[in-house]
């Protein structure tokens, strides 16, 4: 992908002075390492009287797709197939942008040692966009570029010239041209404008984009009349954001009306207040939710199935409630993580008594498990593929039977709050699923009712009236009669004898 930048000169105020604002010499052909490839740099033409310099982006399509992390599982069925087969090699889009910023950052600052009366001074100023994505058309195209004071020229380009009537494609041919903007203002423009009209971006939008949006846009967004339609699109449609965002654009025009500074406007609150308290964490939501249902439940003796690097461990160890406390996981390197934080090796006797680590796999059934009066599965069932969940079933429900278990996992539904989650994303690239509250329930109760367990459901987290809370918890209870009896093959045996059976023969 590329454009090209011209300007006009006189023998007094050579074009060639092009080079001095953009920092880059018309002599030379010069190279830039990106993230996403290599842009270059070159003249086609420098002389006094027309200047004309080109940025041509190189896309390393293999960079792109290796550097979108946290897709985990769960994507579009297609997503592999479209990070390869794309237009991201050949449109303008925020890729080019990103290339703009990166290699005239002090022209786009308006920064010349050499000739700061010239980075000043209005420029006669042409550029060409040969293939720019624009959703919304040439009218959009029109509507962004005009009210800035150019003089737009756009031509759709067809699908197929040798088919007409397929019609015309979503990309067009630009041309500006303005005699009355400085070069700094001509990037400015071009930074923003290229990933709104291409009404995508090629990394994730983070709350720092709002900064970039306002300085960039600083002297022409707060006015322009399609200010929300820019500021919606680059910030790829995050409303908590695009709001953010407009509401400083307010304080700017507010103040620019009033011949102020914005300072000066948004002074309710002073300087000298107290920080907002900073929500907690969910991982301590979630822990502070397991340690009181394990209170209610009077359990003593504990299993922490599947502990990472013992942060439950850990928290339970400061409740003398709780007499013995085993950590459990198939990694030894997060085994050997847990015993540092929890300076085993430093730990008084009596309380070193408390606590022991080993390593098993949740897969098959452990005897070490069996007699404890709880377990907690704390967001360890979504790491497992879903054909291994009977096994990890029956190893707890079947073979341990705890009288209390604990098990929570992510809530899917919740996921579209999460500003910095992209949409269709989990939130672990190890997740293998993640369930809706249904899909819970109905996992729970059936597992409940194989087992002869009772369950109960409790919200972690902020309960949302529409999405519910972002961690789901269920409390499985032994019950206290028999399980009823099934007749197997002639002689009768127990339901969790049945189910036994059927576990380990998976």
């Amino acid at each position: 992908m590329f454009l090209t930048l011209t300007t006009t000169g006189t023998p007094e105020r050579p074009a060639t002075d092009l080079g001095f604002l953009l920092h880059k010499h018309p002599d030379k052909a010069q190279a830039f390492s990106t993230s996403y490839g290599k842009a270059h740099v070159l003249y086609p033409e420098a002389d006094a009287e027309r200047c004309t310099a080109a940025l041509l982006l190189e896309v390393d399509a293999v960079a792109l797709v290796r550097r979108g992390k946290g897709k985990g599982r769960g994507g579009a069925p297609d997503a592999a197939l479209a990070q390869y087969v794309n237009d991201r090699p050949y449109a303008a889009s925020s890729l080019l942008a990103v290339a703009l910023s990166a290699v005239f950052s002090s022209a786009m600052r308006g920064v010349c040692n050499a000739r700061p009366e010239r980075a000043a001074q209005p420029l006669p100023l042409r550029i060409e966009v040969p293939a720019l994505p624009a959703r919304g058309g040439p009218e959009l195209v029109r509507r962004l570029f005009e009210p800035l004071g150019w003089a737009v020229t756009v031509e759709p380009v067809a699908l197929d010239a040798e088919f007409p009537e397929w019609g015309e494609s979503r990309y067009v041919r630009l041309v500006l041209e303005s005699e009355t903007l400085t070069l700094a203002e001509a990037l400015r423009h071009l930074y923003v404008l290229l990933p709104v009209l291409d009404d995508a971006k090629h990394y994730w939008v983070s709350p720092d984009e709002v900064d970039k949006l306002l300085r960039a846009g600083e002297g022409w967004l707060p006015a322009h009349p399609e200010q929300k339609l820019i500021t919606s699109r680059y910030l790829s449609r995050r409303w908590s954001l695009t709001r953010e965002a407009m509401e400083r654009l307010e304080l700017v025009r507010l103040a620019e009306a009033d011949d102020s500074e914005v300072e000066d406007i948004d002074n309710a609150v002073e300087a000298e207040t107290e920080a907002e308290e900073k929500p907690t964490p969910l991982a301590v939501q979630r822990r502070d939710a397991i340690i009181a249902a394990l209170q209610e439940s009077g359990a003593a003796r504990v299993l922490d199935l599947g502990c990472g690097q013992g942060q439950l461990v850990q928290a339970l160890l400061k409740d003398v409630r709780f007499t013995e406390i085993v950590g459990l996981d198939v990694s030894m390197r997060a085994l050997t993580i847990a015993s540092r934080r929890l300076k085993l090796d430093r730990m008084g006797e009596r309380q070193a008594s408390r606590v022991k680590l080993f390593q098993s796999s949740l897969a098959y059934t452990d005897n070490r498990l069996k007699g404890y009066d709880a377990a907690v599965l704390s967001e360890v069932i979504e790491h497992l593929d879903l054909p291994r969940l009977p096994a990890l079933e029956y190893a707890v429900f079947g073979a341990a039977r705890p009288r209390t278990v604990l098990v929570t996992t992510p809530n899917v539904e919740y996921n579209i709050r999460w500003e910095s989650l992209p949409a269709g994303h989990v939130r672990h690239g190890d997740h293998r699923f993640e369930w809706t509250r249904e899909e819970f329930r109905a996992w729970a109760g059936s597992v409940a009712e194989r087992h002869g367990y009772g369950v109960e459901f409790v919200p972690v987290g902020p309960d949302d009236p529409e999405v519910g809370p972002p961690t789901q918890m269920a409390v499985f209870v032994l019950k206290t009669e028999k399980p009823e009896k099934t007749t197997v093959t002639g002689k009768t045996a127990t339901a969790t004898e049945k189910n036994d059976k059927e576990a380990k023969a998976a």
